[in-house]
Order: structure tokens, then C-alpha cells, then sequence
């Protein structure tokens, strides 16, 4: 029986995560189907050049995902609004926390057949339990976005998140939802190396937000680096307005003290993996399935993450399979620990890094994953 073509929306929060992270879902969705983009602006041509190749049609609006403001959250809303009336979409695919909750209003106020809304993790709103009125706020928005219908579904990259949801009542057991892994990683991108253990190098890709570890993986690197002063330490990931960011005397004693190279944002992290013997991700953020250890598992190399939500997920306990190692959040003597586990032992870096290669291939391909989130899509 021929599929019937719908119109899909697809909304986001940063033009960033278009290629990387659904790239590889908007292709798998074009063979069948038409694919709408409602982006903040892209300010990269090679990105915008690539969506129009793919034949993605695309509307931008003026989005500010990481900060407060009024102007620019209405702003989305209503040019939303104005988008859904003039292409009626079959299909409304939200993902990350104000397309999910503005967009998944919008769409159901304007009466859009399916709702199919993903939160590729949750963020500090469910990780610090402080009192906090944004935080509150974006509950009860939330779970007002998420009420169950029958034209609502909900996608979710672990079981942590779909069980805090339900414990704080933000869903319920009448909402569809569907849990899949992560986002997937492109083995065919993400090539296998063996890596490098007579030069030990430990790598963090990350944003500079507290959540992700940052200064944990800093005090870490001082104390290992006291010890091994031969081992090398790199930090990769842009530092910009965000509500979490890391502290200014921070970021600056990180970029000069010598103890870790800090080179910002940059757009193929393949090389910087390659060149790397351990990819560490000390992160307490709420992660949905963290990509940088995708990219890292499927490259071939040694983890060390946190005992956290989503992180958990791409660690492998079994001994004869393990692929890394779980710390706890915010214990910097477990981390170090950890490295130098792998300084004494380099040939576990070998033997951990092929088992992540193998657990990438068996749990998070990303053509498995995407072809649950098209049936999903789809209604399936």
C-alpha cells in the first residue's frame, strides 16, 4: 500500500542543530514526504545551502532559545500562528522546550492534525529543584502543551525522563509517548580509528554551562595533570548568553592557565575525536541521550560521563562489553580516578573504545532510530 505524502512543520530553537542532529530525519522524511523548516535565523550559508538542496522550504523567525524575552518568544507565536493558517501542515514536529511549548499550543489551537512533539532531554528545569518562578512557570506550560489528545504525541530519548514526567504530574498515562534512542549518530560519518595511546589526550565537547560539567572537568584536569604532566587536555564548545553559563573568571583562567586547550566552537568535531584518547562528559544537565559520546562511541574511543539522566544510557555495564565509565555528578576525586585509570591501563582505551563502536552500531545508528521517529511521524 503507497504511503500517503504529508506536510510535515518542523520547528526548532537553533538553525545549529538542523543538519547534525535531523538531518538525517528530514532526508528519510523527503522520500515521502514535504518538509517545512520554521528556524531562527540561519546565519551560516552552508547550512541554508544544504536544506534547499535537500528541498527543505524554510521560515525563519526570531527565536531566542537560552534567554527570557517577551518580544521574541510573542513574536514566534504569532508568526507561527500566521505559518500554520497559510500551509496547513498535516504534521507539527516540535523539538527542545519553547517549540514544544509554544508551537504545540499554536498547533493545536489552529487545529493541526498531528502533534508530534520531541524533548531531546529536560534541561535544569527538572534537574535543580530550587524553588524558582521561570521554572514554575515552564511546568505548568508544559504540561498544558503536553495534555493528552488523540492528535498529541510525545517523543522521548530515555526512561528517566518519560518516569519524572510522570511523577510531577506534567503527564499523565493517557499521553502517547514514545521513547527512542537519542538522536542517533551517522556511522558512516563517524568513521572508526584506532586511537592514540602513546600520546593520552582526554576531550570535552561541550557547551560552557555549569550543568555540563565544566568546571568539574577543569579541577579534574589540574589535579591529573599535577601528576601526568604529559597528558593533554582539550575543551571544545562555544561560551554565550545563557542563563547557566559559566562564570567570566572562570571561562578566563580556563583559556590561559595552560592546563586545558580551549578552542571554541567549531563546526567538524571528527578531526578533534580522532586526535583524541578519552571523550569525557561530566554533565548533570538533564541530557535527552548526549550526541558528543554518539560521535565518540561511534568514532572508537574510551568515555568517561556522569551517573546522570540520559548520560547513563550510553555506558555500557557489562564487563565484557563496558565501553566507559559512570561517575557520579559533581565528584571531581571519581574523575580523576577515572582518567587515571586509563593513563595506567591504555590498552582498556583500545578495548573500550571498539566495544562503544559495537554498542553505537547495535543501539543508536541513526537510520534505526530515524525510521521509529518516521513511523512515529507518520502515525504508524
Amino acid at each position: 500500500m503507497e504511503k500517503v505524502s504529508k506536510r510535515i512543520l518542523i520547528s526548532c530553537d537553533s538553525p545549529r542543530s538542523l543538519l547534525d542532529f535531523r538531518g538525517k530525519l528530514m532526508e528519510r522524511l523527503l522520500e515521502t514526504h514535504e518538509v517545512v523548516l520554521f528556524t531562527p535565523v540561519i546565519t551560516q550559508q552552508a547550512i541554508r545551502d544544504k536544506l534547499v538542496k535537500m528541498g527543505v522550504n524554510i521560515y525563519e523567525n526570531q527565536l531566542m532559545p537560552s534567554t527570557v524575552n517577551v518580544i521574541s518568544d510573542f513574536e514566534y507565536i504569532l508568526t507561527l500562528y500566521r505559518l500554520i493558517k497559510k500551509i496547513k501542515p498535516d504534521v507539527f514536529f516540535p523539538y527542545t522546550f519553547k517549540p514544544v511549548i509554544y508551537g504545540s499550543l499554536v498547533a493545536n489551537f489552529c487545529r493541526v492534525p498531528c502533534i508530534t512533539s520531541m524533548l531531546t532531554g529536560l534541561g535544569y528545569n527538572f534537574t535543580d529543584e530550587r524553588k524558582n518562578l521561570l521554572r514554575t512557570i515552564t511546568k505548568k506550560l508544559l504540561k498544558l502543551s503536553l495534555k493528552a489528545n488523540r492528535r498529541r504525541r510525545l517523543i522521548l530519548q530515555n526512561q528517566d525522563d518519560y518516569k519524572t514526567l510522570l511523577k510531577q504530574k506534567i503527564i499523565t498515562k493517557a499521553n502517547q509517548v514514545f521513547i527512542v534512542n537519542g538522536s542517533g549518530v551517522d556511522l558512516d560519518y563517524y568513521c572508526y580509528s584506532s586511537p592514540d595511546i602513546t600520546r593520552i589526550s582526554f576531550l570535552m565537547i561541550s557547551r560552557l554551562i555549569n550543568a555540563k560539567g565544566i568546571k568539574e572537568y577543569y579541577e579534574a584536569a589540574k589535579l591529573v595533570k599535577g601528576q601526568f604532566p604529559e597528558v593533554s587536555f582539550k575543551l571544545i564548545g562555544p561560551y554565550e548568553e545563557n542563563i547557566d553559563a559559566i562564570d567570566p573568571l572562570l571561562f578566563e583562567e580556563i583559556k590561559t592557565s595552560g592546563i586545558i586547550e580551549y578552542t571554541g566552537l567549531i563546526a567538524d568535531v571528527r578531526p578533534e575525536i580522532t586526535a583524541s584518547s578519552v571523550v569525557v562528559l561530566p554533565s548533570y544537565y538533564g541530557e535527552g541521550i548526549p550526541r558528543c559520546i554518539l560521535e565518540a562511541m561511534a568514532i572508537g574511543r574510551a568515555v568517561i560521563t556522569s551517573d546522570s539522566v540520559g548520560c547513563r544510557e550510553t555506558v555500557n555495564t557489562l564487563r565484557k562489553k563496558a565501553n566507559g565509565f559512570l561517575v557520579p555528578v559533581k565528584n571531581v576525586p571519581a574523575l580523576v580516578s577515572k582518567m587515571e585509570y586509563y593513563i595506567k591501563h591504555p590498552i582498556d582505551i583500545i578495548r573500550f573504545g571498539s566495544n562503544g563502536r559495537k554498542f553505537a552500531q547495535d543501539k543508536f545508528d541513526v537510520n534505526k532510530v530515524n525510521e521509529q521517529m518516521v513511523q512515529i511521524i507518520e502515525g504508524r
